[in-house]
C-alpha cells in the first residue's frame, strides 16, 4: 500500500468505528426530515391564493399565483409597526433580563456543598418546566387580579389596587417574569452539565495559590463554561422575533393589544381564525427568515471574534 492510500483508509476505518454513531442518529434525522422538511413544500402557498380543497401545485390553471402580494399587504398593514416593536421587546426583554440568570443560578448551585440542599434546590427550580402553559397562566391570571395576592400587598403597604390584567404598560414585565420563573431552572441544566466536566485539579490548584471560593468560580467555573454560553447565546439572538406566542394567548385580551399582540398571536387571529392561510404562510415564512437572518450574523460575529459558533 503505497502513502496515498492511507488516508482513504483511515476514512474507511473512521466510517466503520462510527456506524453505530450514525445509527443513533438516524430515527432523529428521520424525524427532522420528516415532520422539518417534507412539510417545507406548503411554503409555496404564501405566493398564492390558497383556499382549502385547492391543490399547492398544479399546471391546469387552478392555483391563484399572487407573487409577493402577501408580503407586501403585511408590511404595508396596519399593525406591521404594532407587532414588530411587540414582538421585539418582548423577546429582548427575556434576552437581557433571563438569558444571566441560569447562568448565575448554576454558578451559585455548584458552591453548595450540602448535596442533599443541593438536590432539593435543583429539583424545585426544573418543576415550573413541567408546569403546562395553562396553569402557570391561571396562576398568573390569579395573582394580578385586582383582588389577587399582588395587590393584597400593594394595598397592605397602602398602595391602590391596579388592574395589571387590562393596564397595557404592565404587560411586558408580566410577560418576563413569568417566563423567566418558568424556564431559568430547565436551562441551567446544560451549564451545569459543562461544569460537572471542568477538570477538579484546576480547583486545587487555586486553592494552593490562595483563591478562594468566589476567585475561583470567576476565574475557573466561568471561563470553563464560555463556550457553552456562546452557544447558548447565538440560539438566543437567533429566536428575537419569537416571543412565546402560547402563553401570551392564555395571558393577553384585547385591552392589552398595544402591547402584547405579537406576530405570532396575529397571525393565529388571522391566519388560522381568519382563513387567511396563504397570508399565515407569507407572515410565518418573513419571520423564519428573519430569525435565520438573526442566528447567522450572531453566528458570523461569534466565530470572528470568540472563535465559538455553530458551524
Amino acid at each position: 500500500m503505497n502513502a496515498r492510500d492511507e488516508p482513504l483508509m483511515l476514512k474507511r476505518v473512521r466510517r466503520r468505528d462510527n456506524v453505530h454513531l450514525y445509527l443513533i442518529m438516524l430515527p432523529v434525522l428521520l424525524h427532522i426530515f420528516i415532520f422539518s422538511y417534507i412539510p417545507m413544500y406548503g411554503i409555496i402557498i404564501a405566493f398564492q391564493n390558497y383556499f382549502p380543497g385547492r391543490p399547492f401545485l398544479s399546471f391546469d390553471g387552478s392555483v391563484d399565483w399572487v407573487g409577493f402580494k402577501h408580503f407586501i399587504d403585511f408590511f404595508t398593514g396596519p399593525y406591521f409597526t404594532r407587532l414588530m416593536r411587540n414582538t421585539f421587546i418582548l423577546s429582548f426583554f427575556y434576552f437581557i433580563f433571563g438569558f444571566w440568570v441560569p447562568i448565575l443560578f448554576a454558578l451559585l448551585l455548584n458552591e453548595l456543598r450540602n448535596g442533599l440542599f443541593k438536590k432539593f434546590v435543583q429539583t424545585s427550580s426544573y418543576l415550573p418546566h413541567f408546569i403546562s402553559n395553562v396553569v402557570v397562566a391561571g396562576m398568573v391570571l390569579s395573582f394580578i387580579d385586582p383582588a389577587g395576592i399582588v395587590n393584597s400587598f400593594i394595598q397592605w403597604f397602602g398602595g391602590t389596587a391596579i388592574a395589571f390584567n387590562t393596564e397595557p404598560r404592565y404587560f411586558a414585565a408580566i410577560y418576563t417574569i413569568s417566563t423567566i420563573w418558568k424556564s431559568f431552572g430547565w436551562s441551567s441544566i446544560l451549564y451545569l452539565a459543562a461544569m460537572s466536566s471542568i477538570d477538579p485539579h484546576l480547583y486545587e490548584a487555586a486553592k494552593l495559590d490562595g483563591a478562594n471560593r468566589f476567585q475561583q468560580m470567576i476565574r475557573i467555573t466561568l471561563p470553563s463554561i464560555r463556550p457553552t454560553i456562546f452557544i447558548l447565546l447565538i440560539f438566543a439572538i437567533g429566536s428575537l422575533f419569537s416571543a412565546n406566542t402560547e402563553f401570551i394567548m392564555l395571558i393577553y385580551n384585547p385591552s392589552l393589544y398595544e402591547t402584547a399582540d405579537v406576530i405570532g398571536t396575529f397571525l393565529y387571529r388571522d391566519g388560522l381564525l381568519g382563513g387567511n392561510f396563504s397570508s399565515g404562510a407569507a407572515i410565518g415564512l418573513f419571520t423564519g427568515i428573519l430569525n435565520f437572518t438573526l442566528l447567522y450574523s450572531a453566528n458570523a460575529l461569534s466565530r470572528k471574534y470568540s472563535d465559538y459558533a455553530l458551524w
